[in-house]
Order: C-alpha cells, then sequence, then structure tokens
C-alpha cells in the first residue's frame, strides 16, 4: 500500500462559524479518532489532492501539531455543488487492530472470452474488506485472461490470507458474457446443421407417405379389372 504524508494544526475553536472561515481560507476542518483521544484539527485543502482524486489507497502518516500517527482516510464530505472538500474524517491505525477499508480491483490481461467475441463486464471496482492494515494489499489484481464466454470470479474465489471480504461470497466481480454479434454468428451454423440433421428423418417420412399415397390407387385398378369382366 502507497503512503501518504499530511500536515495540520489542532483547532482552537469547534463549531459551524470557524468551520466556515477555514474553508473560506482555504482549509478543510478534519477530525482524527480510533485511538485514545478524539482530534479535531485544520488542513490546507490543496494537500489533499493526490490523497483524494485517486483511485489509490493510502497509509497516511499524519502530522498534527507535531504529533506524528498512522491513519487512513475513513470518510469525506464534499459540497453538494460546488464538490469542494467540507470535511474529512481520519481513523487512526492501532497496531494490528483491523479496520475496514475499500480497495481498487486491478483487472489484468485480456480474456478468452473478450477475444472471442464476449464483453467483459466489470461488477465491482472497488472490494470492501476487513483486516489489519499489514494484511491490505494496495490493489486486488484479478487475471481475467483464462475467462471465456459465461464465466466469471465471485467474492468467494478470493484468497487473500488475514482479509476478510465484507461482500456475499456469490457476488460477481467480473464476467464475460455472450454479445449478439456472437449469437448471430453461432445462429446460421446451428441452423446449417439442423437442416442437415434432419434430412434422413425427413427422407424416412416421405417412403411410408408415398407407398399410403400408392395404395388407393392399386385397388382402384382391381375394382376396374372386376368390372370389364362382368360385361
Amino acid at each position: 500500500m502507497k503512503t501518504l504524508t499530511l500536515s495540520g494544526s489542532p483547532r482552537k475553536t469547534i463549531g459551524r462559524t470557524n468551520a466556515h472561515s477555514l474553508r473560506r481560507e482555504g482549509k478543510v476542518p478534519c477530525i482524527l479518532y480510533g485511538g485514545k483521544d478524539i482530534v479535531h484539527f485544520e488542513a490546507i485543502e490543496k494537500d489533499f489532492k493526490h490523497l483524494v482524486y485517486t483511485p489509490d489507497v493510502h497509509m497516511i502518516k499524519l502530522d498534527v501539531g507535531g504529533k506524528q500517527v498512522d491513519a487512513i482516510l475513513q470518510a469525506i464530505q464534499f459540497h453538494p455543488i460546488s464538490d469542494k472538500i467540507m470535511h474529512v474524517d481520519f481513523l487512526e491505525v492501532v497496531g494490528d487492530k483491523p479496520v475496514i477499508m475499500e480497495i481498487p480491483v486491478k483487472f489484468v490481461g485480456t480474456s478468452v472470452g473478450v477475444k472471442e467475441g464476449g464483453k467483459l463486464l466489470k461488477k465491482l471496482s472497488r472490494i470492501r474488506v476487513k483486516a489489519p492494515i499489514s494484511k491490505i494489499p494496495g490493489t486486488i489484481d484479478l487475471n481475467i485472461e483464462p475467462l471465456k464466454i459465461g464465466d466469471y470470479i465471485r467474492i468467494k474465489d478470493l484468497h487473500y490470507e488475514g482479509v476478510t471480504f465484507l461482500h456475499e461470497p456469490s457476488v460477481t466481480i467480473v464476467a464475460v458474457k455472450v454479445t449478439r454479434e456472437v449469437v448471430a454468428e453461432v445462429t446460421p451454423a446451428a441452423a446449417a446443421a439442423a437442416a442437415v440433421a434432419g434430412a434422413p428423418a425427413a427422407a424416412a417420412g416421405a417412403a411410408p407417405a408415398a407407398a399410403a399415397a400408392a395404395a388407393p390407387a392399386k385397388d382402384a385398378k382391381k375394382e376396374e379389372k372386376k368390372a370389364e369382366k362382368k360385361k
């Protein structure tokens, strides 16, 4: 997992008025919890660029007023219109105490099914996990090359030592589905095969029909000969 450093200063005053003032100054009100004490602090908004606007997850070396702790980003609040950062929550990492994080999924390779005309469906881009920070990977790498049309990878197929996945085991992460183009290619071939298979059956059915049609004609000839003899 990648590591970032973030510095902040303890907040002298807590409240809405102070929070509004901080935002006008280009700062973000923050809170750190999970350790012995809850710490309210402020940090410069531009320092969050590489922490927030990225798909990566990070261990954060947080320095608040000279006190350094390890932490992870727990929650972030954005302004509903401007998307500016309004507030950030950090969770202090304490020893091997399990933490909950959402880890990005990295799909590796091109699947066999896609090469055959199938469509790759990415159901999950991030997976929620619970584990000690030392066990949590920076990404969950999935090799999708062996996937054929109709194949999929589910949560139950993942195996990371010491990591608990907080999704139902049956949840699909990625799948390869058949496309209309593939169906269009298969249908004529199937129709041709069916026609070939049906030809002998049709021929077999034609013989009894012909015999049945010939029987009345044969009987009619016999009746005609009997009538001529009586004359």
